[in-house]
């Protein structure tokens, strides 16, 4: 079984253009991600996949490999799509590349285990969401599950709404997913549809048309740059892990 990582990074980003090669302590942003994708147990190959000769310049100046797609992929799932093209393998797991703090741990959670690799197979990973301002933020995607751990629904704003009781938990969308070629083909044969549009959320393609996604609760403890002030906050914690001898930027 062949499992590759791949960090989707394309440079005009609607909220942040460029933000995958914005600096951190000396290296690009997508570097943190790369060097937490290949410690993580399982994963064989890992690539970032853009379309912009100029996040693969930095790619091939630290050494990191990467795929160039085309300029015509909507979302990150096409262009994983483009990878599993030119890449073979069993699963793909994707590790956004605006999650410079993700570990290792939160990408060996999606690792698989016992799923048959020709079946379309998706995977998310999902968190506690620990700090309140993040349930009003809508860059942070919300989660409800079934019993199971599947999704129901996905939302920008605080779900499940707590009328009946509130003994509960929010949980958030972690940028780590795992697909089975058959998925991402699933995404290239499928049209976008309404509520994938009005939330603007790539995971509606699979849930609207009754795909199920697995949830996997990790123990992330990540904060995806978004804007500016993120990456402020990303420095600054990784510039105090440095400082403490927890990670290196060697």
């Amino acid at each position: 079984m062949k499992i590759i990582g791949v960090i989707p990074s394309r440079y005009s980003s609607t909220r942040f253009p460029g933000k995958g090669i914005e600096n951190i302590c000396g290296k690009p942003m997508i570097w943190w991600v790369y060097q937490s994708l290949i410690k993580a147990k399982g994963i064989d190959e890992a690539y970032v996949a853009t379309d912009d000769q100029r996040i693969v310049d930095v790619c091939d100046r630290f050494g990191i490999p990467s795929v160039m797609t085309s300029t015509d992929c909507p979302t990150h799932l096409e262009r994983l799509y483009e990878v599993s093209q030119k890449v073979d393998a069993d699963f793909y797991i994707n590790v956004n590349g605006d999650e410079p703090l993700i570990e290792s741990s939160a990408i060996e959670d999606l690792v698989p285990n016992g799923v048959d690799p020709n079946s379309s197979y998706v995977a998310n990973g999902m968190m506690i969401l620990k700090d309140p301002i993040d349930a009003f933020d809508t860059s942070k995607i919300k989660i409800a599950t079934d019993m199971n751990s599947y999704g129901m629904y996905m939302a920008r704003t605080p779900i499940p709404f707590p009328k009946g009781r509130s003994d509960f938990q929010l949980k958030k969308f972690v940028g780590v997913q795992c697909f089975t070629k058959s998925a991402l083909k699933f995404v290239i044969d499928t049209p976008r549809g309404f509520l994938e549009g009005i939330e603007d959320i790539d995971e509606y393609r699979f849930l609207e048309n009754g795909h199920k996604i697995k949830f996997v609760l990790t123990e992330a403890n990540t904060l995806s740059v978004d804007t500016k002030k993120d990456l402020e906050k990303v420095r600054k914690i990784i510039l105090e892990k440095i400082e403490k001898g927890e990670l290196s930027n060697e």
